[in-house]
């Protein structure tokens, strides 16, 4: 059975293209375009990783992160933030927090499926 990826943008042509790479390395995908949307679908689908922005409207993605935190069957779940913001000191943060990884938009393909693989074990 295929793993689950949850996409969380608010840039529908960047959900798109998630969406059509990982559909091409056999993930099925559910796409959210806001916080709000973010921990519905979470809650809905139970994906097996979750690929995350950091900078939506109707809360951040940080926001979604901490409450996905507290919940405890969706706490586990990897998460890989994606964002244009190339800030270390936001890198950081979410890295202390316990994201998987953190991709820079634009992103490069290969890295974004490394990623996407190590995070679920797929290595």
């Amino acid at each position: 059975m295929a793993k689950k990826i949850l996409i969380v943008d608010d840039e529908p042509h960047i959900v798109k293209a998630l969406a059509l790479r990982l559909k091409a390395n056999n993930y099925d995908t559910v796409a959210a375009y806001d916080a709000m949307q973010a921990m519905k679908k979470a809650v809905e689908e139970k994906p097996d990783l979750i690929i995350l922005d950091y900078k939506m409207p109707a809360g951040d993605g940080l926001t979604v992160f901490e409450n996905l935190q507290r919940m405890c069957d969706l706490g586990i779940v990897p998460v890989i933030f994606i964002t244009a913001f190339p800030d270390k000191i936001v890198k950081n943060k979410v890295m202390e927090m316990g994201a998987a990884d953190f991709i820079m938009k634009p992103f490069d393909t290969e890295d974004l499926l490394n990623k996407v693989k190590k995070a679920l074990g797929d290595e």
